[in-house]
């Protein structure tokens, strides 16, 4: 084989009270990525999107990824990549782990599966440095595992995989730009061991709502006293969108990754799509554009795309 196509996944990571520990996957929307083997050393990349973003593999999140996984292949090879990207970089649903994800999942496939998926996160968290500036796998590790993903840690690196419920998922991405590097920069660097301890049980409780499919647990553990106050700043018409959000039917929810993307948990599509409503009610008065999606948490990460 020397060449594959992959559908690499949108993530929601810290899922509200989990901050760079919870993530999962989304059936929608999703990446596009053709790898082909060369017998060039090194990566070419190619986009087929209007996004600019850089063709140069150690400026691309792709491309560091790439060039990570090269590291430990002893062959003479390289790889050129077709990327094709519907995710919007920025967004706050894991644009630059689907990216990072894809490429290394797409390659390990032309090289005979040799790495496992711990080690493929590896080599994706490194393109999750450029975009970010900091290593972290919460985005990363629900694209390439699929489903609800806990990062137990990341040196030594620990990946449990966390069974959930069927739950449908809204989003709204409002057309701003969070950078996730500026989003961090403001956090505080201490918080109240009141505060740290509150947010312990809601993840705890998160975790063991998913596992008991107990929706009320889920519901009530969805809250965050650290991160959100903080970055929900930078998102017009937040609070509105959490309360009309649950007034409409959803579980709850927060803000996605670092933002501007606002993701609500929903136990039916009915719901999700009266949650939808709702959203599209808010920012219709705000004067931002924005785009919504209803999809559900995907069990499948980043996998063949069959023509």
């Amino acid at each position: 084989m020397n060449e594959v196509t992959v559908s690499s996944p949108a993530t929601v990571s810290n899922v509200v009270c989990a901050f760079d520990v919870l993530g999962f996957a989304i059936a929608e929307p999703c990446d596009t990525f053709t790898l082909r083997k060369t017998s060039k050393k090194g990566v070419t990349i190619i986009n087929r999107d209007n996004f600019n973003l850089p063709t140069e593999p150690e400026k691309n999140v792709a491309g560091v990824a790439i060039l990570a996984l090269l590291k430990e292949v002893k062959e003479e090879s390289g790889f050129e990549i077709v990327s094709n990207k519907i995710i919007k970089p920025g967004s706050g649903i894991g644009s630059s782990a689907a990216s990072a994800a894809g490429v290394v999942v797409a390659a390990n496939h032309l090289l005979g599966n040799r790495f496992s998926k711990e080690q493929l996160v590896e080599f994706a968290m490194c393109g999750e440095v450029v975009a970010s500036g900091s290593r972290h796998a919460d985005n990363i590790a629900p694209c390439i595992y699929g489903g609800v993903t806990l990062i137990r840690s990341l040196n030594p690196l620990d990946i449990i995989s966390i069974p959930a419920p069927e739950l449908f998922v809204t989003v709204i991405h409002p057309q701003i730009e969070v950078k996730t590097s500026e989003a961090r920069q403001i956090l505080k660097r201490n918080v109240p061991l009141k505060d740290a301890i509150t947010q312990w049980a809601n993840v705890a409780a998160l975790i063991t709502g998913f596992m008991k499919s107990d929706y009320d647990l889920i519901s009530r553990s969805l809250e965050d006293v650290i991160v959100e106050p903080v970055r929900s700043i930078l998102i017009p018409a937040f609070d509105k969108l959490k309360i009309k959000s649950k007034e409409a039917g959803a579980l709850g929810g927060g803000i996605s990754g670092s933002g501007p993307s606002v993701f609500m948990l929903s136990k039916d599509l009915k719901t999700a799509k009266k949650v939808e409503t709702a959203m599209k009610d808010v920012y219709s008065k705000t004067g931002v554009e924005f785009h919504t999606h209803v999809t559900t948490i995907s069990q499948q990460g980043v996998h063949l795309k069959t023509k």
